[in-house]
């Protein structure tokens, strides 16, 4: 009887179903009982297996499979969705802020609220327990390391290698406006830590009602949580009110740590550039510290 002609794929489809049942059988005397699902299931990969050889066997369905395979994969179209939802956020920004950086009209400010909780889900606020800060929209300064705890220097600052290129911004000959962050270099928690590391410096003393109530509005501006966004790419953090300042004279509005304006991207030649800065009603403090993104 002659001999029957078998084409490739029967071929294949043979090979890979004999490989498959050589391979199956080793791992399961290897590893006993462990694999006693994949024999369960082994059916249900045989199949699928067999349905890719399948679509690979047939001419139009390898080309429908190269056509899904140039379609965006899911981390892609996140990533794209994410950028075009940043440049929605952007492009309101613009729309919305004085060609020029100077104080926001209330009714602007609004505006600038709600876009701000739109686009971060935080609880942003111009006013808070009927204090105001002396702008909302400002130019921001590079500030120094302040000093944590007493004794603290720039030898000790920093706990990993990574952190050492801020090194350079050295550290402020004084404390802070509200004293050391820590008792003592002991006592140090990571609240502190971060306090120090995500501060920004505010007109505290322009605010309206200062001169007036300086020991209240000194103990409401006490490590306050602010959100800080840079306008210009949608960089943004959530730092504390760790120090008071700039004087008037500087021509800044306010200052942050190395760290803040390293990652707000506010560093140019002059070392500032605008932003927008506003309260977060947090009592339970439960908005952690540092960069956050647009949700």
């Amino acid at each position: 009887m002659a001999k029957r002609n078998v084409s490739d794929f029967e071929h294949i489809k043979r090979l890979w179903l004999k490989r498959h049942k050589r391979i199956q059988r080793q791992l399961i005397i290897k590893h006993k009982g462990s694999l006693s699902e994949l024999e369960k299931h082994s059916k249900h990969i045989v199949a699928g297996s067999l349905g890719g050889l399948l679509i690979l066997s047939h001419p139009t369905n390898a080309t429908l499979l190269n056509q899904v395979s140039t379609r965006p994969q899911p981390n892609e179209e996140i990533v794209t969705n994410a950028m075009q939802r940043k440049q929605q956020f952007l492009d309101e920004l613009s729309k919305q802020l004085p060609k020029q950086i100077e104080p926001v009209p209330e009714d602007v400010e609004r505006k600038v609220v709600e876009t701000l909780i739109k686009y971060f889900d935080l609880p942003v606020r111009a006013e808070l327990e009927g204090k105001r800060l002396n702008r909302t929209y400002g130019l921001i300064g590079a500030e120094q390391h302040l000093m944590r705890y007493s004794g603290d220097t720039m030898a000790s600052h920093f706990s990993t290698p990574a952190e050492n290129r801020f090194h350079s911004s050295g550290m402020a000959p004084g404390r802070g406006a509200w004293g050391y962050f820590s008792p003592s270099r002991s006592e140090i928690t990571q609240k502190d830590i971060d306090r120090e590391k995500y501060y920004i410096a505010v007109q505290t003393f322009l605010s309206k009602g200062y001169m007036e109530n300086v020991r209240e509005f000194a103990s409401f501006f006490k490590y306050r949580k602010v959100l800080v966004v840079n306008p210009e790419n949608g960089k943004a953090m959530v730092v504390v009110v760790g120090d008071a300042g700039p004087g008037k004279s500087t021509g800044k509005h306010l200052g942050g740590s190395p760290e803040v304006m390293d990652y707000l991207e506010r560093q140019d030649g002059r070392a500032k550039g605008p932003v927008l800065y506003f309260f977060l009603d947090d009592p339970d403090d439960t908005i952690s510290l540092g960069p956050t993104a647009i949700k």
